[in-house]
């Protein structure tokens, strides 16, 4: 055998109830294809057990996420191709001892019966801080469930009567858009704005039930300036996109926490459409309050984008464009110092 050659080797795993090797190897053994695919492992399934072969390390990256959506089913949990990849991606990393906890626990189930479970360590981190913490920071790109996770938090809070309402708010700011371009009166303007966070209600509850908690005052979806002058008392907070918060906005919005409050802030600081030479206040508040007891800031990254795999991929790209665009130009220096 060269040295490039990699070992042949096999290894069985075990489920403790048979029954659950379906749920295991997904519709029409999507599952178990993946990882085949991805490794290039044959995966041989029998009564109670799983037997992969192949080389290694793949075999061992694979027994490891077979082991990890063993114990994830045998709790009643269920994974998606989607998940598998990701388990797969923490195992080539040699992170997948970390996920002992993923897609277990569910923190919120949905009027249609979903369970809301965290996706990726990040969010895991994420649900943890907001479990812990008053005050939190979720920094990351898009797709990473900032917000979603967010608005199932402060569902669940509602629904375990840890507070009495959900304040939901963001700043009414675009690129190059202006309100009193739109139609209609004020809150017809604002709309438009508000519109993703109504979306992660629906997904969350039925649409009658949202309307009804609206109406009652229970759950109110304000843009950030209407914020100004109230206290929050008894409430679960959520300031969206606070990228576009200025500074002094930043400061309003977090002095407005009340009595029994808690209060989750979350941005992507790589899509600010505040005007030129206006500072966002999530960037500023890191610095601020780094350190401040009771308060802690969670960052996601593109390992925790659950939308289409070909987001995760988009981000990737866009960060390492942006970190060659800014790096210095060292063939120029070199030049110019001739």
């Amino acid at each position: 055998m060269s040295a490039n050659e990699s070992q042949e080797m096999s290894i069985t795993v075990s489920l403790t109830n048979a029954a659950h090797l379906r749920h295991v190897l997904g519709v029409r053994d999507e599952n178990l294809r993946l990882l085949q695919r991805e490794l290039g492992t044959k995966i041989i399934a029998r009564e109670g057990s799983l037997l992969v072969s192949g080389p290694e390390p793949q075999v061992q990256w694979a027994a490891e996420v077979l082991q990890q959506m063993i114990a994830v089913v045998e709790k009643g949990g269920a994974l998606s191709t989607a998940d598998v990849r990701y388990l797969l991606n923490l195992a080539r990393r040699g992170e997948i001892r970390e996920a002992e906890d993923l897609f277990m626990e569910a923190i919120f189930i949905t009027d249609r019966g979903k369970r809301i479970v965290p996706k990726t360590l990040g969010q895991l981190r994420y649900v943890e801080a907001m479990k812990k913490h008053d005050l939190v920071f979720a920094i990351g790109v898009a797709g990473t469930g900032k917000t979603f996770l967010a608005v199932a938090m402060a569902l669940s809070a509602l629904k375990q009567r840890q507070v009495s309402r959900i304040i939901l708010a963001r700043p009414a700011v675009e690129a190059g858009e202006k309100l009193g371009f739109l139609p209609g009166d004020i809150y017809e303007k604002v709309d438009p704005y508000m519109r993703p966070l109504y979306d992660a209600l629906y997904d969350l509850l039925d649409y009658d039930k949202v309307q009804r908690l609206i109406e009652r005052r229970v759950i109110e979806v304000i843009p950030l300036a209407y914020m100004r002058g109230r206290t929050f008392n008894d409430a679960f907070i959520v300031l969206d996109e606070a990228q576009n918060a200025t500074s002094l906005q930043m400061k309003m919005v977090l002095t407005r926490l009340g009595f029994n409050a808690k209060m989750v802030v979350t941005g992507d600081i790589t899509q600010i459409d505040l005007p030129k030479g206006v500072k966002s206040g999530l960037v500023e508040v890191q610095e601020i309050l780094k350190g401040v007891e009771g308060v802690t800031f969670v960052y996601l990254t593109e390992h925790d984008v659950v939308r289409h795999p070909l987001v995760q991929r988009i981000v990737a790209a866009y960060d390492a464009w942006g970190k060659k665009r800014h790096a210095p130009d060292l063939g120029r220096g070199e030049k110019d110092g001739e």
